[in-house]
């Protein structure tokens, strides 16, 4: 049960289409229960209601089997996509295999999600440094649309070759929402918000030689960072920093739901 099956009950007892003790037993049977035991795991079907965001599966560590069955109680509980992060290439096929026509997967292949993705509102630009940052760039992408934000990439922009990012400059303004991803020293945030009046959400990702230290050394660089407006993300964390800039775009447009299209779509990509 979400917000909206909420208030459509609220609405039905309000105009005498539903009895009290008919939306109490809902109400118990739904968020007030809180959670669904499948036995190895314990699936919050409350947050959708508390956040606004359903829960995500985070498949490192977890069978093809507990995907599957986490995902059938994600869909049964929400109208959101069902999504897990971190998905081995076994745990994709299985995904696919159980829900065939409604699976789908990012660029990397790491993610998978089935269900349709919801209406947009905001735009969220994914900006990374290198080829070599791709993977978190996409994972922060493909999160960020699943959460109801409008996403576009722009990538290799790093500091090395400044002149590509000032090029985009335009388009870095524009978005209600920065990610900007990068490994190496980490510098590229500081420049990008140094450059815009947009709330820049830096990830770190653990691309570098030894002394980046698997990305220490680009958070750090990020958390000390001059330029003011930059919040920072932990490393190769892509699927927070979808989240937080998915509510941040969807606040900043509340008003409004984007006319255009995303490109996800079930079926865009295969295991």
């Amino acid at each position: 049960m979400d917000r909206a099956e909420v208030r459509e009950l609220l609405d039905r007892v309000a105009a005498g289409e539903a009895g009290v003790a008919e939306a109490l037993d809902a109400l118990v049977r739904g968020p007030a229960a809180g959670f669904a035991d499948l036995g190895f795991a314990r699936v919050d079907t409350h947050r959708e209601l508390r956040t606004g965001d359903p829960e995500v599966v985070f498949a490192a560590g977890k069978t093809p089997e507990q995907t599957v069955a986490l995902f059938r109680r994600l869909r049964e509980t929400s109208r959101r996509p069902a999504l897990a992060t971190r998905a081995s290439a076994a745990v994709v096929e299985a995904v696919y295999a159980a829900f065939p026509g409604e699976a789908y997967t990012d660029d990397g292949g790491t993610c998978v999600a089935v269900g349709a993705p919801p209406a947009t509102r905001g735009l969220v630009r994914v900006v990374s440094a290198g080829t070599s940052d791709v993977a978190v760039a996409g994972e922060a992408a493909f999160t960020a649309r699943l959460f109801g934000a409008r996403v576009e990439r722009i990538e290799d922009v790093g500091v090395a070759g400044i002149h590509r990012l000032l090029a985009v400059h335009a388009e870095l303004d524009a978005a209600d929402c920065l990610i900007v991803v990068a490994g190496m020293e980490g510098a590229l945030p500081s420049v990008v918000a140094g450059l815009v009046s947009v709330p820049v959400l830096a990830v770190p990702t653990s691309v570098g030689y030894g002394a980046s230290f698997g990305g220490l050394a680009a958070l750090l660089a990020m958390l000390n960072s001059c330029a003011p407006g930059v919040a920072v993300c932990n490393i190769d964390n892509g699927f927070g920093a979808g989240v937080f800039a998915a509510r941040v775009a969807r606040r900043a447009r509340s008003d409004r739901t984007d006319a255009t299209p995303d490109a996800v779509t079930p079926d865009s990509a295969t295991p």
